[in-house]
């Protein structure tokens, strides 16, 4: 029994079941080039991250040094991306980890992450849509278009500091809700029209990021980068070197979605291409955004200003009537922004359960592709259906660090994925290579096992009850209907 937990699946296997189209099954469509995939990149990472967390960051943590922060957490994620690079160029098929999981290190292990990939993407179209319920209330609130506050929030609340559930009053958030089900829609519809859309809205929420930094620089003062490393307060965590790494640890929820670009292998022209350019391509765009927003954002306004959830508006409003006009802009930005990342959240997690349905792990019925639209439908309906529901009832909070813990475990079980795979098969082929192996992959599982330590006890609690379920539904199921260990 042991020996079929840790069956692997060869990836000559994994190559024949890509191709074409299989037992009489219609598969996904080859539609996406280089430029679709560095926006879907670009659409996965810039959203709640730049536009909700960097004030408090800032504010709470690491002052003006914010912009190490964000160079921090890039590196962890850029060991993770060159990691996830080699898997795609040479495994380019639907599945993103679990695929490599499979591959390398077993059929359990390849379950374990398909799991936990929820907890990623399902989640994680959750969380920011609640962010973008937020920014659009307040944009119709401006034309005077009031929602009701029991129509726009979670009926939960929760309290990190006393781990506590309390009923809000509120019924259900609407908006949240609304926003799943549209970009579910335009999932079914079609990859390349999805691809098409979120192309318009990537430029849409660049182009605004990209006036906030050439209009706000000419308002820097420069004092307010002294000291651009705040002295530390005597506990771990605020202000100094240590606040610096604590604040990288909060805002890597920034980074959330580069590996969703991997998950599209499958749908890529040239992947053994076109999968490392996206992937590393998307990461280099949005950490240089990222590094220009902080800098202008700390000189334009004191640090300890900057603790709100709309601290590029706090940055606006500091310049008086100068950029009140683009107030409203800045919001179109964060709605297109958060829209993009729900989008492409959404488009991940479908794809995870069509590699699942097809090795036998799920029902047949997961991997079922529309035979019009060539997109798995029906997972990605249901998908939709049950992101709805979390978005409508949970807070952002409790979600966000969900989403956190799961994607550091995909990340540490690739970068070990790479390390097995090198030395069980080196001579397979690889259009790309991680370079300075073994180093990179060493230093990513340190740096993702490192901010995952970071994360409160409840949030470890909850992965630990999720996996627990997981495994139960292996043993229940997929470990009897597998096809690899069941002919």
């Amino acid at each position: 029994m042991a020996n079929k937990l840790f069956t692997t699946k060869s990836i000559d296997r994994l190559m024949r079941e890509s191709s074409g189209e299989h037992d009489g099954e219609h598969t996904l469509k080859r539609t996406l080039g280089k430029t679709n995939l560095v926006m879907l990149g670009i659409g996965a990472i810039i959203g709640a991250g730049i536009f909700v967390l960097t004030g408090a960051a800032a504010s709470q943590h690491a002052g003006p040094a914010v912009v190490i922060s964000f160079v921090v957490a890039g590196l962890a994620c850029a060991f993770a991306g060159l990691c996830y690079s080699e898997f795609a160029s040479m495994i380019p098929i639907a599945g993103s980890a679990y695929t490599y999981a499979y591959a390398t290190l077993g059929e359990f292990i390849a379950w374990i992450i398909g799991w936990d990939l929820i907890l990623e993407y399902l989640f994680g179209a959750s969380t920011v849509a609640v962010g973008w319920s937020g920014y659009m209330t307040s944009f119709l609130k401006d034309f005077g278009i009031i929602i009701p506050d029991a129509l726009c929030n979670a009926p939960i609340f929760y309290d990190a500091a006393t781990q506590s559930y309390t009923a809000t009053g509120a019924f259900l958030n609407l908006p949240a809700m609304a926003i799943v089900g549209i970009m579910t829609w335009l999932l079914v519809i079609g990859i390349r029209e999805s691809a098409n859309i979120n192309n318009v809205i990537v430029v849409v929420k660049v182009i605004v990021i990209l006036l906030f930094i050439i209009l706000g620089w000419n308002y820097i003062n420069p004092e307010n980068w002294h000291p651009f490393i705040p002295e530390n307060t005597g506990t771990f965590g605020e202000y100094g070197w240590s606040g610096v790494v604590r604040a990288a640890g909060i805002i890597f929820f920034a980074y959330i979605g580069f590996d969703a670009v991997s998950t599209a292998a499958q749908e890529a022209i040239n992947p053994q291409k076109d999968m490392p350019f996206g992937i590393l391509g998307s990461l280099v765009v949005c950490t240089i955004l990222y590094i220009l927003v902080g800098l202008v954002m700390t000189g334009i306004v004191p640090y300890l200003q900057l603790n709100n959830p709309a601290p590029i508006a706090v940055a606006i409003d500091a310049t008086g009537d100068g950029l009140a006009w683009l107030r409203p802009i800045i919001k179109i930005g964060a709605l297109a922004g958060l829209s993009s990342v729900i989008l492409v959240m959404l488009m991940g997690q479908p794809r995870i359960f069509f590699s699942m349905s097809k090795d036998g792990l799920l029902p047949k019925s997961f991997g079922k592709v529309h035979p019009k639209y060539k997109t798995p439908y029906i997972t990605t309906i249901l998908t939709g259906a049950v992101a709805m529901l979390v978005a409508g009832i949970f807070p952002i909070g409790l979600l966000g660090e969900l989403v956190s813990i799961g994607t550091l475990l995909a990340f540490v079980i690739v970068c070990g994925g790479v390390l097995v795979l090198r030395y069980k098969q080196p001579n397979i082929n690889r259009p790309f290579k991680t370079p300075f192996f073994p180093i990179v992959p060493i230093l990513g599982m340190l740096s993702a096992l490192a901010l995952m330590y970071f994360l409160p006890i409840d949030t470890w609690i909850r992965l630990i009850v999720w996996m627990a379920l997981g495994v139960i539904i292996y043993f229940g199921y997929s470990r009897k209907h597998s096809k690899v260990n069941n002919p």
